[in-house]
């Protein structure tokens, strides 16, 4: 089996790797100030994804590694955008069914207990002997 040889990323690739992780926090901390509604999570999540894939890319050295970990890396990326996306669907269309409510059970609790305490409804009458 051969071994492949040491790969030493030059200081310079290095350092615009670092700029671009930084810009690209800045954008991340510009972004959580704004309300983008719906498109909150979405713009967080790419750039997490492209912050985390020139990390993995430049300082793990996948880029020079064997080809075999790369696929095995874009599989589990892959893996994990599929669940994500499936877990937004769920979130976003919470409450669409006609048997589901938007809030929680605890706050449809508190509901009914207000409403039994305005109107607790007709008293209960002894039973006559």
């Amino acid at each position: 089996m051969a071994h492949a040889e040491h790969h030493i990323t030059p200081k310079k690739t290095l350092i615009q790797v670092f700029v671009a992780l930084i810009t690209l926090t800045a954008i991340t901390v510009f972004a959580a100030q704004m309300d983008l509604g719906p498109l909150n999570v979405p713009i967080a999540l790419s750039i997490a994804i492209v912050k985390a894939s020139l990390v993995v890319v430049i300082f793990m050295a996948l880029k020079h590694d064997n080809r075999m970990n790369a696929v095995v890396f874009l599989v589990g990326a892959v893996f994990v955008v599929v669940f994500l996306v499936l877990t937004l669907f769920d979130t976003a269309y919470r409450g669409d069914l006609p048997n589901t409510v938007e809030g929680t059970i605890m706050e449809e609790q508190a509901e009914q207990d207000a409403l039994r305490a305005r109107d607790p409804g007709p008293t209960p009458v002894p039973p006559s002997q």
